[in-house]
């Protein structure tokens, strides 16, 4: 069988534009590869690491914020606070850990791109994406928010954290005067934290072993007195507020107008 000359001619014609373009498209096919690779690297303590981490059981990766240029709108720490929370934005979360003896699974609240305040000593530090991170545990956080600055309508104190809104006159004079008429100076005050005020927000509650949540002792509204250095302090919105766990809340009463319409009422 004969074989039309012509055929010769096509092939030829195909094969050589390949020839001419395929360098080019071949170094733009690699071009590409190089920079997604480069934008795909992921580093932890300056080592490459295959993939994204992923926290494990109620671990939570953490990127730190810098508390003290936080805005007038976000969080602003006393000097005088026992352990100094530190404001960050979670990277990543766990899914929450199981009960050592129920195997429950107890659900991390903290979920990845909201902000949440934890102990400036809880945790590991960690370098991760060549920025500075910190390892903690749903355990370790006191509240978290939404949005870039910390507003009250937006902090939820986390399980059986309660958010005590202070006397702002007490909290700014730290004088005390004694039954003799002698007056404290300020300077003998100043590590002496206010230890009562109004609740002003109220987690889930305390942990069961079954991963459920058992009430809560007080109420919005109540006045409340608790241990002293119990309570981590901060301001919001240029207010003093104290976060305080509940089992550290050793008295409580109704607010005084509360109970004024109660007496009047009767």
């Amino acid at each position: 069988m004969r074989i039309p000359f012509v055929g010769f001619v096509v092939l030829s014609l195909a094969v050589a534009p390949v020839s001419a373009w395929a360098p080019s498209s071949l170094n733009r096919r690699q071009t590409r590869t190089q920079t997604q690779l480069q934008a795909e690297i992921i580093t932890l303590d300056g080592q490459e690491i295959r993939g994204p981490i992923t926290p494990l059981g109620n671990n939570v990766l953490v990127k730190i914020k810098d508390t003290l240029t936080a805005t007038s709108g976000g969080i602003l720490l006393p000097d005088q606070a026992k352990e100094r929370p530190t404001e960050g934005l979670v990277v990543a979360a766990g899914p929450g850990k199981l009960h050592p003896f129920t195997g429950v699974r107890i659900t991390n609240p903290i979920k990845e791109g909201v902000s949440v305040l934890y102990g400036k000593f809880d945790g590991r530090p960690v370098e991760y994406n060549n920025e500075e991170c910190q390892m903690i545990r749903d355990d370790d956080v006191l509240l978290y928010y939404t949005g870039v600055s910390m507003k009250f309508e937006t902090v939820v104190p986390v399980r059986d954290y309660v958010l005590i809104a202070l006397n702002e006159k007490g909290s700014g004079d730290k004088s005390l005067q004694t039954n003799s008429g002698v007056v404290i100076a300020q300077q003998v005050m100043k590590d002496l934290n206010p230890c009562e005020g109004i609740v002003a927000k109220v987690g889930d509650g305390r942990l069961a072993s079954k991963g459920d949540f058992s009430p809560s002792p007080v109420q919005i509204g109540d006045l409340v007195k608790f241990k002293d250095y119990a309570g981590n302090e901060l301001t919001i919105e240029g207010k003093p507020y104290s976060l305080v766990k509940m089992i550290s809340i050793l008295s409580t009463t109704l607010k005084d107008d509360t109970k004024k319409e109660e007496e009047s009422s009767e």
